[in-house]
C-alpha cells in the first residue's frame, strides 16, 4: 500500500484502531522517517497510545496527544502540538480518531487543512466479533456515522477481525468473507487484514495485504 503523508485510523468503538495506528506508526518509522502519532480518542478509549509510549519512543516516534484522553469530556479544544499533524509537512503522521461518530468531531478541526492538503489515506477499522459491526450492513451504518461526522472520506478499509489473544488462524480467515462484503457494499477496497504476531505466519500467503500485529498491553 502506497503510504500518504496522512493516515487517518476511524472504526467504532473497541474496533482496535488505537493498536493499528501504533503498530502502523512504528512500521512507518522504519521506511519513512520522521512519524508522528496523534491520539484524537478522547472519548473515553479502551486502550491509549500513551500505552505504548515507551515502544513508540524508542522508535524515534513522536507521540501527540491531548490531556484530556481517556477523560469523558465533550470536545475539549485541541491541544496546540496537535496543529503540527498538518501545519509539518515533514511529518508523516498517523491519526488515532475517537470511535464513532461523536468521536470523529474532535477530528473537524483538522478537517479543511487535511482536505486542501490532500495527501491522506482514511482507513475506516472493522471488527465483525464486535457488538454493532457483526454484519457488513451494520458495519456500513457505523462507517457512514464516522465520515459524517468527521467530514474526511474513507479511502479503504482495515479487517481487524479479531478475538483479542484468543485469536485463531481460522478466526482471521472466516471474517475474510464479511470484509469483502463490506466492500462490496461500501464501494471500499480492503486495504489490509491484521493477524496477531502469534498467527501471522500460518496466514501469511493464505490472506493478501496481510499486516502483523503486536498486542498493546494497557497500563495505568
Amino acid at each position: 500500500m502506497k503510504t500518504k503523508r496522512i493516515t487517518l485510523f476511524v472504526g467504532h468503538y473497541g474496533s482496535g484502531k488505537t493498536n493499528i495506528a501504533v503498530n502502523y506508526a512504528l512500521a512507518l518509522a522504519k521506511e519513512r522517517p520522521p512519524v508522528a502519532v496523534a491520539d484524537l480518542d478522547i472519548v473515553n478509549p479502551y486502550f491509549r497510545s500513551k500505552d505504548s509510549l515507551a515502544d513508540l519512543e524508542a522508535a524515534g516516534v513522536r507521540l501527540i496527544a491531548s490531556p484530556y484522553a481517556g477523560g469523558n469530556l465533550d470536545l475539549p479544544a485541541l491541544p496546540q502540538e496537535m496543529y503540527a499533524v498538518t501545519d509539518d509537512k515533514t511529518l508523516t503522521a498517523v491519526l488515532d480518531v475517537g470511535g464513532d461518530d461523536r468521536g470523529a468531531l474532535a477530528l473537524g478541526r483538522l478537517t479543511p487543512a487535511i482536505l486542501e492538503e490532500n495527501d491522506f489515506e482514511c482507513l475506516a477499522v472493522v471488527n465483525r466479533y464486535r457488538p454493532l459491526t457483526g454484519t457488513p450492513a451494520e458495519t456500513l451504518e457505523v462507517l457512514r456515522e464516522i465520515e459524517g461526522a468527521g467530514g474526511v472520506p474513507i479511502t479503504g478499509i482495515v479487517n481487524n477481525s479479531n478475538l483479542g489473544r484468543e485469536t485463531t488462524p481460522a478466526d482471521v480467515l472466516a471474517s475474510v468473507e464479511y470484509a469483502e462484503e463490506v466492500s462490496r457494499l461500501s464501494g471500499l477496497p480492503v486495504k489490509m487484514t491484521t493477524a496477531e504476531r502469534g498467527v501471522y505466519a500460518s496466514l501469511t500467503g493464505k490472506i493478501p495485504d496481510l499486516f502483523p500485529l503486536d498486542l498493546q498491553k494497557k497500563i495505568g
